[in-house]
């Protein structure tokens, strides 16, 4: 302390700061010291490796809950030249769709041992390149990509120095890449014929934007059924965009104003659904709707939401199951594995046509 001001000097306060913890995690030298054997014998106990005799494992065993040692995971698979961690880009981390989808990735990732690291590249190509490269950075050893890009050139020398590659929901672009993906275009053509088998002529169909490969699947998908049914589209009924609350009910009220308003709507994903619902639930008049992807609580609503649902988790199984034999060694020209969709009737898809 200052006799002349009252305050602690600099190498006082230095000296009461409690010191960083970064770097200062107990090792398995600090395991051997305080337990009194040898470090071989702490690696043994730590790998559960035969050998050491039941006194000295619990020597080493109470030396390890006093210091509270953790094994270094990182370090033990790096020598085998694996990270033992995968990552998984995802369009929107919030999006309802990809919570089973992301779960079944996680278990088959921790089935092998690994970590799942993921991240959400917001559908912006720039943002997935820049989260894909820095997870190679770290190191991982495989990538499931919900690709924003149309371009994945990017990732060509760090799929040819070894990181396993599957894309997952839609394709890769411009490589060729292990890709697994649900039936969107055939799932919209049923949807569509659904709504046709139901007396319904005028259907509008609102969906993603244009550069998105789902998106294009399923206007195909709609048009298809149409032209299947021999019933022209009026362009008016066609709407691709931003999935944002505010333009697809601006695209909705305009399809449904008018002197010959659609009678259906085919909603081109769930969160297209969801204001679709809310649009609909504002008319006086009754209209059909289907929508792509099942919602939550879609069973409860009156009518219930009839979807064409996709199988979310079953896409992330199969991905992370094709990224996992990929790490151990299968080989073979990239496969494209497409999953099927179903419709799934709960009333607002058998709903004739209003008048």
């Amino acid at each position: 302390m200052d006799d002349r001001t009252g305050q602690r000097t600099v190498a006082e306060t230095a000296a009461r700061r409690p010191a960083s913890r970064y770097g200062n995690r107990p090792t398995m030298k600090d395991v051997a010291a305080r337990a009194g054997v040898g470090l071989k014998t702490v690696s043994r106990v730590v790998n559960g490796e035969p050998g050491v005799t039941p006194d000295t494992e619990r020597r080493v065993q109470e030396a390890i809950e006093a210091l509270g040692f953790r094994r270094n995971d990182s370090a033990r698979v790096l020598r085998k030249g694996r990270t033992a961690s995968i990552g998984l880009v995802l369009e929107d981390l919030a999006d309802p769709f990809y919570g089973p989808l992301s779960r079944a990735v996680e278990e088959v990732a921790r089935a092998h041992g690994a970590l799942l690291i993921n991240g959400s590249s917001a559908e912006d190509p720039d943002r997935e390149q820049e989260l894909v490269l820095a997870l190679c950075a770290r190191r991982v050893d495989g990538l499931v990509i919900i690709p924003a890009a149309d371009d994945h050139r990017y990732l060509e020398p760090e799929i040819a120095a070894g990181v396993a590659t599957v894309f997952v929901d839609r394709p890769a672009g411009k490589i060729d890449a292990d890709a697994v993906l649900s039936d969107s275009f055939g799932g919209a053509r049923d949807g569509v014929a659904h709504l046709i088998a139901h007396g319904h002529r005028r259907i509008g169909f609102i969906g993603d934007q244009p550069r998105i490969h789902t998106a294009i699947e399923r206007l195909r998908g709609y048009r298809a059924a149409m032209e299947d049914a021999e019933i022209p589209v009026d362009e008016a009924w066609v709407s691709l965009g931003l999935t944002d609350p505010e333009r697809v009910r601006a695209a909705a009220e305009e399809m449904l104003a008018g002197p010959d308003p659609v009678t259906a709507i085919f909603a081109g994903n769930n969160r297209v659904t969801v204001t679709v619902v809310r649009v609909l639930a504002a008319l006086d008049r009754p209209v059909a709707l289907v929508g792509f992807d099942d919602i939550e609580l879609a069973d409860l609503l009156d009518p219930g939401v009839t979807v064409v649902a996709q199988d979310a988790a079953q896409l992330g199984r199969t991905a992370a199951e094709r990224l996992f034999r990929q790490l151990d060694g299968a080989s073979g020209a990239p496969e494209r594995v497409e999953l099927p969709t179903r419709l799934i009737q709960r009333g607002s898809g058998e709903l004739p046509p209003a008048g």
